[in-house]
């Protein structure tokens, strides 16, 4: 007879794990095995309740009668009635009369569901996976002493059937909240960086508005004053020693101006592409030097940054035209080595020096190097400065990875 039993019981077990399979949430979960359960304890009320992984908190799944634990989508472990077995502090709850058990009732229990439905049978096992407490199997039946040390056993046996399928499910929905919050922080940075890049974009726009303007009126004005101070100086009206120091500042101006008109408006690298662009803002950033520099540019990325949106191509332009003036001019370097590749799909731009390294050459605050971040960070990018080979001068290095670089330029064909 009692071996009857036993393989009754066990083929019980086998049908509660076959109705677990394929359960994605805790709600159906426990609608799905709640009447088995039952043949085995039976119950008016059946709750699972499960821990939070830091432990502070619980959320209830009820079946049968629903109460106010179940309407709570988290409540603090510390105001559960059965907060005792949660916290490790006994194996089991289990009472004739939760109703006048004072188990249950503590300052700030909320125990008002035991009142209001009056559940006073009452049987609490803890579910513990690899010695961690996950929650609690609750059974109550309305008739008071109907829960005997059998039932407990059986409980048990249920807890350490459910428990693992149970802890999958927590761990896969605080994987799902963790997906949620970090696709919901991607979304946010995504679009302060959209943002931030079409702002960037419209500043751009108006760089260049502004150095064409700069070239076709106010740059003429200034080359036509030029050349009529010179008449006069050579038709004697005024004297030559007079015109010599304005004339100088005059053309020093329009250099000036010149380089202004450059910058707002790179129109290198819109003509002839990328490399091009660099390689003669290199040579023009040594020659202004008169340093004895020697700078060398390697190109093997195949004319990839020349295919990206038109904004991102000026972006690099711009990290790359900064790395090369920090080295000419605070890094007091020898050699400056420009490396521009392509691997995986992902561009790659160095700038190394052997200059006097980050301490010494480093701009202050507010300077090159927090814009060429900024600017890096606006199109997805990578930046990175760091000691150069050997530990000596320094490495700017940017890099855009594969996706946002096919992003760009799947935009850029449109």
């Amino acid at each position: 007879m009692a071996r009857t039993a036993s393989a009754t019981r066990l083929k019980q077990f086998f049908r509660i794990s076959r109705l677990l399979a394929g359960q994605l949430d805790f709600s159906t979960a426990i609608r799905a095995v709640a009447a088995e359960i039952a043949t085995i304890v039976p119950h008016d009320h059946l709750d699972v309740c499960i821990v939070t992984g830091d432990g502070r908190f619980h959320t209830a799944y009820e079946n049968g009668i629903h109460t106010a634990w179940g309407k709570l989508a988290l409540a603090p472990v510390a105001h559960s009635p059965i907060r005792s077995l949660l916290l490790g502090e006994v194996d089991h709850i289990l009472t004739d009369d939760a109703m006048s058990d004072p188990r249950f009732r503590f300052d700030g229990a909320f125990d008002s569901p035991i009142l209001d439905h009056q559940l006073r049978s009452r049987l609490h096992v803890p579910m513990i996976v690899r010695g961690e407490i996950i929650g609690a199997l609750s059974c109550s039946l309305l008739a008071p002493g109907r829960y005997d040390r059998y039932d407990l056993g059986n409980a048990h046996y249920l807890a350490e059937l459910l428990s693992p399928y149970f802890f999958a499910l927590r761990a896969s929905e605080q994987a799902r909240q963790s997906a949620i919050v970090e696709a919901e922080a991607r979304a946010r940075e995504e679009g302060l960086r959209h943002g931030a890049l079409r702002l960037t974009e419209a500043l751009e726009r108006e760089r260049q508005r502004i150095g064409m303007d700069l070239h076709d009126q106010t740059l003429a004005d200034l080359t036509r004053l030029a050349r009529r101070l010179e008449r006069l100086g050579t038709m004697g009206e005024l004297a030559p020693a007079d015109l010599i120091p304005l004339s100088r500042s005059l053309h020093q101006s329009i250099q000036a101006l010149r380089q202004i008109i450059e910058d707002a408006k790179p129109s290198v690298l819109h003509l002839f592409g990328f490399a091009q662009a660099v390689e003669n803002h290199l040579d023009r950033a040594i020659r202004d030097s008169g340093q004895p520099i020697d700078g060398t540019l390697h190109d093997a990325s195949e004319g990839a940054i020349d295919a990206l949106l038109p904004s991102v191509a000026i972006a690099l332009f711009r990290i790359t035209q900064e790395a090369i003036n920090n080295a000419v001019i605070h890094a007091q370097a020898t050699t400056i080595a420009v490396s521009i590749s392509m691997a995986r799909g992902a561009v790659t731009i160095t700038i190394t020096d052997d200059g006097r390294g980050l301490k010494s050459s480093a701009p202050k605050a507010g300077s090159g190097v927090e814009n060429m971040r900024t600017r890096s960070r606006l199109i997805a990018g990578r930046f990175t400065i760091t000691a150069g080979p050997a530990g000596k001068g320094t490495c700017v290095t940017i890099v855009l990875p594969r996706i946002k670089a096919a992003q760009h330029q799947a935009a850029a064909a449109q």
